[in-house]
C-alpha cells in the first residue's frame, strides 16, 4: 500500500480570468512551501426536530467552500503574486531618478546623498525604497550598492547601506542615476484589483490531483525572529474543489525559483528614520476579512467578498530607554521599515516592507535576571502626510528580484 508523502506532493497555481472558473492548464507556477493545506469544506446542517425517541433524524450538507493555507520561508520573488493580490495592486517597476552634481557624505553609520537641484520626492523616490546608484564618476564602493532610504527631503536622501561594503564620501559627481530596484506594490487608494487563483495539489506518489478554484488571498503574515528564517503564511478562501483525477491538471508548470532565504539578521529595521538594533522579534499580519456570498438555490457561494486592508503586528524590544514606552504612552505616530537581504553582497536580492504610519498599542515588560524585554503591539494606518517621502498607503512592499 502506498501512502502519500509530502515530498512527493507538488503545489502549483495560476491566476484566474474569471472568479471560480478553472484557469487554463498551461502557464502555471510551482510554489515553494514548508506546508500547504487545501481542502473542501461544507457547512453542516443538523436537524433540530423535537422527537419522542430523543434522536437526531438527519443531517445535511450545506454550502461548499474551498479553504487553504501556504506556509513558507520568505525568499525574493517566491510569493510576489500572492502579496500583490492581498494588497489589491500589481507590482510595478521602481522609479529611476537621474541628476547632476551629486554629493555623498558620511553621517554616523548612515550616508547622505545630496543633489544640487531638482527633487527626489517629485521624482518618486520614497522612504523604504532600496536603491542603487550608477554613474561613470562614482567610486566603486558606491556603484550599484544596495542602499535603503531611511529618511529624505527634496534634495537629500539619508540611506543605510544593506551590504558588507560601506559607501564612501565623494563630491561633485557630474551625473548619476538612482534606481529603485525591482518592483514595488502597495495598498492603493483607488483602482483595487480583485484576483483569484486556481490551485492544484498533485500527489504524484499515489496519482491523485485536487484542483481548487476561486482561491482569494485572505491574509499574509510575516514573522521575523531574531534567529531563524523569516517566514510568511498565506490563507485562502475559494469556491470549490473543482476537479479531481489521477493525472496532473496543470501541464509543465514553471519551476519555483531557488533564490536565497531571508533571515532577520541580514537587513535593517528603521523606526522614524532611525535604524535600531534593540528589536528582538517582530511580526505583522495583513488581513482582508474574506466572506463567502452564500445564496439560496446554490450549494456554492456566488462570490467571495474582500474586506478592508488591515495591518497589525507585534514587536519586542530590549528596555534600554523611554523611547518605545513613550511611543505608547503618548500615542506617537511612527514609521516602521523592515528591510531584508539574501546575502551581504552589494547587489544582493532584497525586500522591504514599509509601514508609514504606525501607532503602538501596548508596552508591557517582564522581569528577568538578564535583559528585560518589552512587548509591543501595533496597528498600521493609512498615511495621509507624504511631504517627507512616506508612501500614501498603509503598507508598501518592494521586491528587487522581480
Amino acid at each position: 500500500m502506498t501512502i502519500a508523502k509530502g515530498t512527493a506532493k507538488k503545489v502549483a497555481y495560476k491566476l484566474e480570468s474569471t472568479w471560480g472558473t478553472l484557469a487554463g492548464a498551461s502557464g502555471a507556477k510551482y510554489i515553494r512551501r514548508v506546508t500547504s493545506n487545501f481542502n473542501l469544506t461544507k457547512d453542516v446542517i443538523e436537524s433540530a426536530e423535537i422527537r419522542t425517541d430523543f434522536q437526531v433524524a438527519d443531517m445535511r450538507h450545506g454550502v461548499r467552500k474551498s479553504e487553504g493555507a501556504i506556509n513558507g520561508e520568505l525568499s525574493p520573488g517566491s510569493y510576489s503574486d500572492f502579496m500583490q493580490s492581498v494588497v489589491a495592486r500589481d507590482f510595478t517597476a521602481g522609479v529611476t531618478s537621474t541628476t547632476a552634481t551629486l554629493t555623498i557624505a558620511v553621517s554616523g553609520s548612515l550616508f547622505t546623498i545630496t543633489r544640487a537641484a531638482g527633487s527626489w520626492i517629485t521624482d518618486g523616490l520614497q522612504v523604504g525604497n532600496i536603491i542603487r546608484l550608477t554613474g561613470a564618476g562614482l567610486n566603486v564602493a558606491n556603484q550599484a550598492n544596495n542602499a535603503l532610504v531611511v529618511s529624505m527631503s527634496a534634495l537629500a536622501l539619508t540611506v543605510r547601506v544593506l551590504s558588507g561594503t560601506p559607501m564612501v564620501a565623494e563630491s561633485a559627481i557630474a551625473s548619476c542615476t538612482a534606481q529603485v530596484q525591482g518592483k514595488v506594490t502597495f495598498a492603493p487608494l483607488t483602482g483595487h484589483t480583485n484576483q483569484s487563483y486556481t490551485i492544484e495539489e498533485f500527489y504524484s506518489d499515489i496519482a491523485q490531483s485536487e484542483v481548487y478554484t476561486g482561491m482569494k488571498v485572505g491574509s499574509m503574515a510575516v514573522q521575523l525572529p531574531s534567529t531563524g528564517m523569516v517566514t510568511c503564511d498565506f490563507n485562502f478562501l475559494g469556491k470549490n474543489l473543482e476537479q479531481t483525477g489521477t493525472t496532473q491538471y496543470f501541464t509543465t508548470p514553471t519551476v519555483a525559483n531557488t533564490n536565497g532565504l531571508f533571515t532577520a539578521v541580514n537587513g535593517a529595521v528603521v523606526v522614524n528614520g532611525v535604524p535600531i538594533a534593540v528589536i528582538t522579534a517582530a511580526d505583522f499580519t495583513l488581513e482582508r476579512g474574506l466572506e463567502a456570498a452564500n445564496v439560496v438555490g446554490s450549494n456554492f457561494a456566488s462570490d467571495v467578498f474582500t474586506g478592508r486592508i488591515k495591518v497589525n503586528g507585534n514587536f519586542s524590544t530590549y528596555f534600554e530607554d523611554a523611547a518605545f514606552r513613550d511611543y505608547f504612552k503618548d500615542e506617537v505616530v511612527v514609521s516602521l521599515v523592515f528591510a531584508l537581504t539574501a546575502d551581504n553582497s552589494k547587489t544582493a536580492q532584497a525586500m522591504s516592507f514599509t509601514l508609514p504610519r504606525v501607532k503602538v498599542g501596548s508596552a508591557t515588560k517582564a522581569d528577568a535576571e538578564l535583559g528585560i524585554i518589552q512587548q509591543h503591539s501595533f496597528v498600521a494606518l493609512l498615511n495621509d502626510v507624504t511631504t517627507a517621502g512616506l508612501p500614501a498607503s498603509t503598507i508598501q512592499i518592494q521586491d528587487t528580484s522581480i
